[in-house]
């Protein structure tokens, strides 16, 4: 977890023209994908450490090229109260995306049990699991990157992630039982 409890902010302030929309939308998913907070129409804010510059960096080039601009002001709650909340509504969001990783991972692993219980153990299938696995490890490191303040599912997901990696790997030496049976 990063040392964020100075409670320092980045509000970036964005004011892309309506049309063509591809340039709002562009700023808009760069935004939500850096972990940014939206705090009302065209006002985000992030925690104001080292792992959020690539993506503010970003969303204002984005902007640029759309013929906008994003104001970014640094900031602090006026009162104690205020960056708790924002606190608050930064860790719920990543809250909401942790909860969703720990479904995909539900996910994965009932497609493991799906394949043993048909005793489907191929290359392809087994290729296609190495790859639903390294987009939940991708997905993983980019939640925990963001993840500054340490949403309460985040040590959950970690323990999942790892289940999934046994299951691939119980699946991987039934796959290689079946193949060498041949």
């Amino acid at each position: 977890m990063t040392d964020v409890r100075a409670g320092r902010w980045l509000v970036l302030v964005v004011r892309v023209p309506a049309e063509p929309s591809r340039h709002r939308v562009a700023v808009w998913r760069e935004l939500r994908r850096a972990g940014a907070l939206s705090l009302g129409q065209g006002t985000w804010a992030v925690p104001d450490v080292p792992g959020f510059a690539d993506g503010v960096t970003r969303a204002i080039e984005l902007a640029q090229r759309g013929q906008g601009e994003v104001i970014v002001l640094n900031a602090t709650g006026r009162a104690e109260q205020d960056g708790a909340r924002l606190e608050d509504m930064f860790t719920a969001e990543r809250q909401e995306e942790w909860t969703e990783f720990l479904a995909d991972c539900g996910k994965f692993d009932a497609e493991i049990d799906k394949e043993i219980r048909n005793g489907k153990f191929t290359m392809a299938e087994l290729e296609e699991e190495e790859q639903s696995l390294e987009r939940l490890r991708r997905w993983h490191r980019a939640l925990k990157a963001r993840d500054v303040f340490g949403a309460p599912s985040a040590a959950q997901a970690e323990l999942r992630l790892k289940h999934c990696a046994d299951r691939l790997a119980d699946y991987t030496e039934r796959v290689f039982q079946a193949l060498h049976q041949m």
